[in-house]
């Protein structure tokens, strides 16, 4: 669907007097026309695409084959994989929204006001997430994010667990800071919220590497739809003989497009007001 044809959930009376207001726009930045050059050429070559047991491949330096694609897997499983770019942003900046966003409904709206309805954490991790002891980095590790969203295909219920860095085999600190980056990472589950339609539970290993560029940062992220992780490992979960439709995976990319340009046409802004005031 073409973005103007829908319509931005609106604020509410209350939340149109935040100071945060005036960084919901209706009419999202352009989606990064080389990614949706990229996406617009149909589904890339299964064979090059990165597996999850073998995501230490993305400490090594320079770029893999492809960095913007989707494809069905062999398994039947989906990937997606985007590399968008933040010129003028840092990793500390990066950290500092996955905390700051989820705190607050008009935050996550203006992130993407198309998609966007609602975001909720739990008490417990609200106060984890605005503990000043809790160093930055940690905040978007060990809490779940309650979302509904819409990638195109109407209003989904998704659960995003965000997993400690040692909770998921081949992450490491010490090789992330060596090769200039972090992740934000772990797995969703997906419902949808349609009369009728059965909840499905669907799964998927989300990770986004934000590595430092001369620009900025880019955000190297890759999904894997049918997976989670299990006891550290992942495991793909797809019942025998289950092949994810192709459409899904494509629609996630270009809706990952759409919302990361938009984020990284505002947030160098919404930094410089808002980043250096206690969450």
């Amino acid at each position: 669907m073409n973005p103007k044809e829908r319509k931005a959930y609106p604020l509410t009376e209350e939340e149109k007097k935040s100071p945060i207001a005036k960084y919901y726009r209706e009419t999202l930045a352009q989606p990064n026309p080389k990614l949706m050059q990229i996406l617009s050429q149909g589904p890339m070559d299964p064979s090059k695409a990165l597996l999850p047991e073998d995501i230490e491949k993305m400490y090594e330096p320079g770029y893999m084959d492809v960095e913007t694609g989707y494809c069905i897997l062999p398994n039947g499983a989906a990937y997606v994989a985007v590399n968008n770019v933040f010129p003028g942003c840092t990793i500390e900046m990066m950290q500092w929204w996955f905390a700051w966003h989820p705190l607050e409904q008009i935050r996550y709206r203006i992130w993407n006001p198309l998609c966007h309805p609602t975001i909720a954490v739990a008490d417990v991790d609200r106060d984890y997430i605005k503990d000043p002891n809790v160093p930055l980095a940690k905040k978007s590790q060990g809490v779940v994010h309650f979302v509904v969203e819409d990638i195109g295909g109407g209003e989904q219920n998704i659960l995003i667990h965000f997993l400690d860095h040692d909770k998921m085999d081949g992450i490491d600190d010490a090789r992330l800071a060596a090769s200039h980056q972090t992740v934000f990472g772990g797995y969703g589950i997906v419902s949808g919220r349609e009369k009728g339609v059965p909840l499905d539970k669907a799964p998927a290993i989300m990770m986004h590497f934000c590595r430092e560029t001369e620009d900025g940062v880019e955000f190297r992220t890759r999904f894997w739809m049918g997976y989670r992780w299990n006891i550290g490992k992942p495991m793909c979960v797809l019942p025998p003989h289950i092949k994810i439709p192709e459409f899904v995976p494509m629609g996630l990319a270009y809706h990952n497009v759409e919302e990361y340009s938009h984020l990284a046409s505002i947030l160098p802004e919404v930094y410089a007001e808002f980043g250096k005031e206690p969450l």
